[in-house]
């Protein structure tokens, strides 16, 4: 038996890591390295590997290493033999001096290789491992060295390079490495976009935007990606060109123009004919010549004939080349051109036919089917021979399998293939190990580096199995039991968006998203079918809806509700659930607009007409939001009372204690800051409990976090400044805990920011306001852009900086086009206060005004005792004693509204203002008093600017006075 041998590691830590050939295992860190790389490979094929390297020589059984994976799941045998195909690949098992696991036929595995055993150094591996969004890699990369090395030096000097060359020839594989190295260097940031899954150009800029990250609500997604990519160095990795190319040649071309730091590295069958492209063709694997005295040790000295032994290797355990079979094995890589997907499949049958009968089959079927496509590409025939070939030699089970799963655009889970494949009564557990057979032979990719693995088609592999599809009379049947699956599926997930964490949800469904876009434009089509259309659309709300593609949302609801018959025979139900779904995006993709208003009131009256009280609350929410965002709170608050009588109707405890926050909001608008702390310590104190969920789903926002926010300004208007403050952080914590775009934006743009500038932190305000602007980089919103514009600029003029005029006033006018209006007239206050303070007397009092007439008109009465604090100060600076004296009256006024409100932090400002003015205009030791008595019954945050300055002027006037 291979006996563990210890070694040392210099500044060890005391993690175990078991060293073999150039990998490390660190299994309590899930980690295994070749050399200093990572090398992604799924969680369960982890504990398979250790499993194995902790015993090496000795046999393990397969249900030992099963229960070491899935623990506590019953699971085939197949899932074993999938995820052990995928770990000697990424292995490289089978490679000549690299012999890792062994097959004990009936039994398990042995792990064959020495083991050392040693400690994990504590140095941390190079941040570049996460700068990227690679996939895992599934094969090792042979015979490519030149490739690597030329693409390389072409990138440092070029922006634009495309890999070119056939199907099946490598390209993908030679892309994803030279990103591996890239990434590891450091030099760039690295995103790869899988183009493949696209059945056309329309959604290529939104491919490219998810891969970044970035949410695309409307307008040109183009100049989007263009301004977030403008200051950032990264390499972006376009697979799969060749049936987008229009597309993708056009959005190369305006990106790289408007993005100096963005490269591009592209793969496609032909070039993309851009400015600037510098093309790479990649040749076939280098070939061994023709020799009858060919050894083994030289033919494997060819990339060609290193392939072809790996993946004979991994399908008949203990394959070695001899040189006998050196010379058949050379000739069998030169039939087939070098190309590697041919090799590999080719390869896969080794263990059918042996070396000398697999040659002589392959040069009929080669020279048979070269026949029939003379019109094609030699290298094109030989791949198009190469799979023909191959799927005639499955068995007629596999054949099956094979085709259906080509209707699949996106990867997909054991279910869904069951879903395709069990239509005509198969067994399970005979799909399963055809699964496991299918990926064994090359014909099928398994992703391991999720919980759950996802399976996948190449691109060329998926083109061919449509072909057979269409030629059995399948496709029709299997594209519409595609869409019914999808549809189902979502179905569930929308049942489950409420109760499962937006990370786990999205690992299960977020990659469907593609072939939800090709079900929806079958089912849409003349060939489709208008009701799976229609519940599919319904059903996908939600996704779209979590990955924040409010306009993809917008543009498929609006042509599902195109195609709802006036008297559909569901009475109305879809129509309503597609207009709150239309209702939410517009919401948020545009603002409160007119448009917006009244799709909830359609929402609305179709969930009353039917008497859906889900979905009355749901649009009942996008109203009482809609007004609150259009600054009208008396609506506001009216809705909100609508809401509550109809959740307590329905014993809805959730939506009850949900709309408390919304009434607290519209209270502390309207300036009664008692009632919305009732509010708000009633729905804080109920909503913690072990079933709490952030309810994103149905009232848009994670609603502790919201609240949160809410009472954190409820609590500076009350005087309680550093109360204020932990509920802010409060707020920030659990808006990130969601991991929910809108969520986070309205933290830092409503509580953060905001909180910051009111107590006089702007160092606080700055880093809140810079996060807030990576945040809207990567997901922007039309007025949430606008308001993170309105926040730069009170920032800039609290530090002395007039620029925040300007940019304060433009984004008032970009909020004024959206028609949002909340918090509109405290920003017109600072604005005229800016204007004020640069000498700019004229539009300043014409600013205030508008102020404090917006205001009173809409009753947003909150920030009132501030604007007439600001308009006293305008006067002030007029310094006639007419306007000292108005400016006295304003501040009194102001004083008393603040009081009659409870918001002491207001009535703090104006007696301070009031205490500042010349002795001439107001009595001085009552405006001292009068200061000194607000300042007492402050019981916290002395350290704040208000304070502070309250402070200062206190112990100035008293030593004036002594």
């Amino acid at each position: 038996m291979e006996q563990k041998t210890a070694i040392d590691v210099a500044g060890a830590s005391s993690a175990e890591v078991f060293a073999f050939g150039p990998f490390r295992l660190i299994p309590g860190r899930q980690l295994l390295l070749k050399g200093e790389t990572t090398v992604r490979i799924g969680g369960r094929a982890l504990e398979i590997l250790a499993a194995l390297a902790e015993r090496p020589g000795e046999i393990v059984s397969k249900a030992e290493l099963m229960r070491r994976a899935w623990p506590n799941t019953v699971v085939e045998e197949s899932n074993l033999k999938v995820h052990m195909t995928a770990l000697r690949r990424a292995l490289g098992d089978g490679q000549p001096g690299q012999r890792f696991i062994a097959t004990i036929i009936g039994r398990g595995y042995r792990f064959v290789a020495p083991v050392a055993w040693a400690s994990f150094p504590t140095h941390p591996l190079a941040a570049a491992q996460a700068q990227h969004n690679l996939p895992a890699s599934t094969t090792r990369l042979i015979g490519r060295a030149d490739a690597l090395d030329a693409l390389r030096e072409l990138l440092h000097t070029r922006r634009i390079v495309t890999v070119m060359g056939p199907g099946g020839i490598g390209k993908t594989s030679v892309a994803l490495a030279v990103a591996e190295a890239v990434a590891a260097s450091g030099e760039h940031e690295v995103r790869f976009v899988d183009l493949a899954p696209l059945p056309d150009g329309e959604f290529a800029a939104s491919a490219i935007a998810s891969a970044l990250g970035l949410m695309i609500q409307s307008g040109d997604p183009v100049a989007v990606l263009t301004a977030y990519l403008r200051d950032r160095s990264i390499l972006i990795v376009l697979d799969s060109c060749e049936h987008v190319t229009d597309a993708a040649a056009m959005l190369v071309e305006q990106i790289v123009s408007g993005a100096p730091g963005v490269s591009i590295l592209a793969t496609s069958r032909e070039s993309l004919r851009v400015r600037g492209e510098s093309v790479y063709r990649l040749p076939p694997l280098q070939l061994a010549p023709e020799s009858p005295e060919l050894t083994a040790a030289e033919a494997q000295s060819y990339p060609a004939v290193r392939l072809f032994v790996e993946r004979a290797a991994e399908c008949l355990d203990g394959f070695e080349l001899a040189d006998a079979d050196a010379p058949g094995v050379a000739a069998i890589c030169r039939k087939l051109d070098g190309i590697a997907l041919a090799i590999e499949l080719t390869a896969t049958r080794v263990d059918a036919f042996g070396i000398h009968e697999l040659s002589l089959l392959l040069n009929d079927r080669l020279r048979l089917l070269s026949q029939d496509r003379r019109g094609m590409l030699p290298r094109h025939r030989t791949l198009a021979a190469t799979l023909d070939w191959s799927y005639d030699y499955l068995p007629a089970h596999e054949q099956v399998l094979l085709r259906r799963l080509s209707v699949f655009t996106g990867p997909f889970t054991r279910e869904s293939a069951l879903a395709m494949s069990c239509v005509s009564g198969a067994d399970e557990a005979n799909i399963v190990e055809a699964i496991a057979s299918l990926i064994a032979k090359s014909l099928l990719v398994a992703d391991l580096s999720g919980n759950v693995v996802h399976y996948r088609l190449l691109d060329t592999t998926r083109a061919y199995g449509q072909q057979k599809l269409l030629a059995h009379g399948e496709l029709d049947r299997l594209t519409r039991l595609h869409a019914t699956h999808h549809r189902n599926l979502l179905t569930r997930a929308a049942a489950e968006w409420e109760a499962r964490p937006t990370v786990a949800w999205l690992a299960d469904y977020g990659s469907k998203i593609d072939d939800v876009r090709g079900a929806l434009r079958w089912a849409f089509s003349p060939a489709g079918d208008r009701e799976i259309g229609l519940s599919l659309t319904v059903a996908a709300i939600p996704l779209w809806m979590h990955l924040s593609l409010f306009d993809e949302c917008r543009q498929c609801v609006e042509r599902a509700l195109a195609a709802v018959l006036p008297a559909a025979r569901d009475g109305g139900r879809d129509e309503m659930k597609l207009n709150t779904a239309l209702g939410a995006a517009l919401l948020y993709a545009q603002g409160p607009t007119q448009q917006t208003g009244k799709i909830w009131k359609r929402a609305l009256l179709l969930a009353e007409q039917i008497g859906d009280g889900e979905h009355r609350l749901r649009a009942l929410w996008g109203l009482l939001v809609y007004h609150t965002y259009k600054g009208e709170h008396r609506a506001a608050l009216h809705v909100a009372e609508r809401f509550r009588q109809a959740a307590n109707e329905l014993g809805d405890r959730a939506a009850s204690l949900s709309v408390d926050r919304m009434s607290a909001t519209s209270l502390r608008y309207l300036g009664d800051q008692a009632k919305a702390r009732q509010y708000l310590d009633r729905m804080l104190d109920q909503y913690v409990s072990p079933e709490h969920r952030s309810h994103v789903a149905r009232f848009h926002l994670d609603q502790r976090a919201a609240a949160l926010g809410t009472l954190a300004h409820v609590l500076w208007l009350q005087g309680y400044p550093d109360q204020a403050l932990a509920a802010a952080q409060h707020a920030l914590d659990d808006a990130q805990a969601t991991n929910h775009r809108l969520s986070l934006s309205n933290a830092l743009v409503h509580t953060t920011c905001s909180i910051a500038l009111q107590v006089g932190d702007l160092e606080a305000a700055r880093h809140a306001l810079t996060v807030l602007q990576q945040h809207l980089a990567r997901h922007p919103v039309t007025f949430w852009n606008a308001l993170c514009g309105a926040l730069d600029g009170m920032l800039r003029l609290a530090l002395g900086d007039f620029t925040g005029i300007s940019v304060l006033r433009g984004a008032l006018d970009a909020l004024r086009e959206t028609g949002f209006r909340l918090r509109y007239p405290a920003y017109l206050g600072a604005l005229a206060e800016g204007m004020g303070a640069a000498g700019r007397l004229s539009d300043a009092h014409a600013t205030i005004d508008e102020a404090l007439a917006w205001s009173s008109r809409n009753d947003e009465r909150w920030c009132f005792p501030e604007l007439l604090r600001i308009k006293g100060e305008l006067l002030r600076l007029g310094e006639t004693n007419s306007g000292l004296e108005a400016a006295a009256h304003h501040f009194r006024q102001a004083i008393n509204v603040a009081r009659h409100q409870q918001a002491l932090a207001w009535e703090l400002r104006a007696a301070t203002s009031l205490a500042r003015l010349p002795q001439a205009s107001a009595a001085p030791t009552e405006a001292l008093d009068l200061l000194v008595a607000v300042h007492a019954r402050f019981t916290e945050g002395h350290g704040t600017s208000d304070l502070v300055a309250a402070r200062t002027l206190i112990e100035q006037r008293r030593r004036v006075e002594t």
